[in-house]
């Protein structure tokens, strides 16, 4: 029996977080809007998985959230059994206690799924 090792991307997946760095303008208020078409998560409830586009919008204060890390850590959502409501305010709570930013607003946009639609928005 051969073991197949995980790819790289796996790998990653497994020591993923979020991480911050200084925000290079901390003299003027600026938005940054970040969009991520390709959030997956699994319902917790049949298993199925679960597709949606994670909105963040922010204004930041001292810190700015490092944009390969948060790729990672939002794919490292795709095997985990989450609500929509539970990952949209996990993702919020997360990212405000990461940048303590000015301003912020995460929206899980979830497709169609059993002729129901869902939209969770969490604002600061």
């Amino acid at each position: 029996m051969m073991i197949e090792e995980k790819k790289y991307g796996a790998k990653a997946l497994e020591s993923a977080e979020l991480l911050g760095w200084e925000n290079p303008s901390q003299e003027r208020d600026y938005d940054i809007e970040i969009s991520f078409p390709e959030f997956t998560c699994l319902c917790p409830r049949s298993g199925y998985p679960d597709f949606a586009t994670i909105h963040i919008h922010y204004t930041p204060d001292k810190k700015i959230v490092e944009l390969k890390a948060l790729k990672l850590y939002l794919n490292s959502f795709r095997d985990r059994a989450i609500s929509h409501e539970a990952s949209t305010n996990l993702i919020f709570e997360e990212l405000n206690a990461l940048l303590s930013p000015k301003r912020l607003e995460v929206t899980g946009d979830f497709n169609v799924r059993g002729n129901v639609k869902t939209v969770i928005k969490v604002q600061l």
